[in-house]
């Protein structure tokens, strides 16, 4: 009835088109989606989520990719076959009309990907003089490219917008994503994930910023874990900025780990 709608032009106007395809597309079909013109959270949601993809792209495209670079760290072949598994997902919801699930998936590894992956692995996809910097390099322009067509459908211009600085055509023609299948354990990249959340918490109760460098970090962990961890111990000291990583073992612990100790670097506080 007149007066008991709300004309898009000035959200469009206001939070971008990308933003409004978000909040529709978080809704399932045949639910109501609430709209708040007010405060419109899911579509300030989907604006910072189209800006993150701009500028994590760039970002990306920062690291230069080698001639004939391969993916040869455990952590990287960890983190594409954690997205094999959103591929997945992802094709699998498309495929069932949901498209809120297809959403969902995609962005909760998304952000994964940004706060942790990401930071873990920029100093060595930085370092050309790194062994490790070609599998780091390629293995970001792999995912960015997956990620970037997985959620296309949705932020249709920041993807495009993206997609044009390192491919050609448009990416709304280029083919739908399918797994990559490389040899990998998601397991590491969970491990190492958590990991880091804990250096990261570890550091915020010693009243450290996350920039200050650490002499020594002691963890215990249950056996599996600590191997896991092992695999990317060069990223986790790189990005906590840690001279000396310990990793115990506790054999009767059935899963996780402690940080038994952090040791600030002298002068540090």
């Amino acid at each position: 009835s007149k007066g008991n709608v709300v004309t898009p032009a000035d959200i469009l106007e206001q939070h971008g088109t990308d933003a409004v395809r978000y909040w529709s597309a978080s809704s399932r079909l045949g639910a109501d989606a609430a709209f708040d013109p007010q405060n419109p959270t899911q579509v300030k949601i989907g604006r910072r989520l189209a800006i993150k993809v701009l500028n994590a792209a760039k970002f990306v495209l920062s690291f230069p990719v080698p001639e004939g670079a391969r993916v040869t760290h455990a952590l990287d072949a960890a983190m594409l076959a954690t997205l094999d598994e959103v591929v997945r997902d992802a094709t699998k919801a498309f495929e069932a009309y949901d498209h809120a699930r297809a959403l969902e998936v995609t962005e909760s590894f998304f952000w994964t990907f940004c706060d942790d992956y990401l930071e873990l692995v920029k100093e060595r996809a930085y370092n050309q003089a790194d062994a490790g910097q070609a599998s780091a390099a390629l293995a970001l322009r792999l995912a960015l490219s997956t990620l970037l067509r997985l959620l296309a459908p949705v932020l249709a211009f920041a993807a495009e917008e993206a997609w044009s600085w390192f491919e050609e055509g448009s990416i709304h023609t280029a083919a739908w994503p399918t797994p990559l299948e490389i040899d990998g354990d998601p397991a590491v990249m969970k491990a190492a994930s958590e990991a880091l959340i804990g250096i990261r918490r570890a550091k915020t109760e010693a009243k450290a910023s996350q920039k200050t460098p650490v002499a020594r970090l002691a963890l215990t962990a249950d056996p599996v874990t600590v191997d896991l961890i092992r695999r990317a111990e060069g990223d986790l000291r790189a990005v906590g900025r840690i001279a000396q990583l310990d990793l115990s073992t506790d054999e009767q612990r059935s899963v996780g780990f402690t940080i038994d100790a952090v040791e600030l670097a002298d002068g540090e506080a």
